[in-house]
């Protein structure tokens, strides 16, 4: 099976995509010259000509508004937005436009756009550049929302999204762009809404997705030295949640930790948390835990933005505290 980086795995299927579906064009801010922020897009334009590769002003709600009137119009919109934190300028356009069009018009229309963009923490673009803005569109019904953190997860979500009838939030985390993973070949398509259990255990379940899976598997496996078996959910995709392997996992090991790159309070894990309670309540042994972002703006300095985010130490005193050793 190719060894490819998460970057290769998307570029490789907007490239399949875009030659299987002559209506699917890619728009956002430099994606000609510079192929995009992080490269993804390089050369495409080469290929596909730039009636289908555009270059857009420095404009998130013009990106976004286009996208869903061609949509609309029978098209397929890939949008680019370079940074998840510049989605503040385009929220109208997702969550009351693109996200609303299949219920406020009866189902005679939709908006069935995918928009990729960037997120996470870790790599110094400071307070207003590094957040996990994925929770805001997740809480939005009529928009799912995919993050996945393996190359291979990468190309079988954004295919899904694509060819799917509904408007995506495909959130890629800055970091992983270089990582490395097995991919299969040819066609793969994962559902939106199946988390994957990627490693198994027996003593407690830890549930994470994007960037902080990477750090939650090399934690368990720390943590399988000592003789602690910890199970690892991934969730894949946040909007729709997938309960039933969260709690299945749960109801196995009776104990769960929720790892997070995202602020305490609010966020992803306490919804996580709240839908364990609610489905699982008696199958627990101790609280459900959380580990996430300290509640701070994220500081530029590399020392500070380190001690502010989750790392594989938090994670393992997490779990032991769990455990009660």
């Amino acid at each position: 099976m190719p060894v490819v980086t998460f970057r290769e795995a998307v570029a490789e299927v907007l490239r399949e995509e875009m030659r299987r579906d002559p209506r699917i064009f890619l728009l956002g801010e430099d994606i000609v010259d510079y192929g995009g922020t992080y490269g993804v897009t390089r050369g495409f334009a080469e290929e596909f000509g730039e009636k289908r590769v555009k270059d857009t002003p420095i404009a998130e709600s013009v990106i976004i508004g286009a996208a869903v009137g061609a949509a609309m119009g029978g098209l397929r919109p890939v949008a680019e937005l370079m940074n998840i934190n510049f989605a503040m300028q385009a929220m109208d356009q997702i969550v009351n436009s693109a996200a609303k069009v299949r219920y406020m018009f009866g189902g005679q229309t939709s908006a069935p756009v995918v928009i990729r963009t960037a997120g996470g923490s870790g790599v110094q673009l400071a307070a207003t550049h590094s957040q996990n803005f994925e929770v805001y569109f997740a809480h939005m019904p009529g928009l799912k929302v995919a993050i996945p953190a393996t190359p291979k997860d990468a190309k079988g979500l954004l295919t899904t999204c694509i060819r799917g009838e509904d408007p995506v939030l495909f959130v890629e985390h800055a970091a992983l762009y270089g990582t490395r993973g097995e991919v299969p070949e040819g066609e793969l398509l994962i559902p939106l809404g199946q988390a994957e259990v990627k490693r198994a255990g027996k003593d407690l379940t830890l549930i994470s997705y994007s960037r902080m899976l990477l750090l939650v598997l090399e934690a368990a496996s720390r943590l399988g030295k000592e003789g602690i078996e910890a199970e690892v959910v991934d969730l894949r995709s946040l909007r729709p949640l997938d309960v039933a392997t969260i709690v299945t996992s749960v109801r196995k090991t009776n104990r769960a930790l929720i790892v997070e790159e995202d602020w305490y309070s609010f966020g992803v894990g306490a919804e996580v948390a709240a839908r364990i309670q609610e489905e699982a309540f008696d199958d627990l042994d101790a609280p459900v835990m959380r580990v996430a972002v300290e509640e701070v703006p994220l500081p530029y300095a590399k020392n500070l933005e380190k001690l502010a985010i989750p790392n594989v130490d938090r994670i393992i005193a997490g779990v032991k505290r769990l455990l009660g050793r």
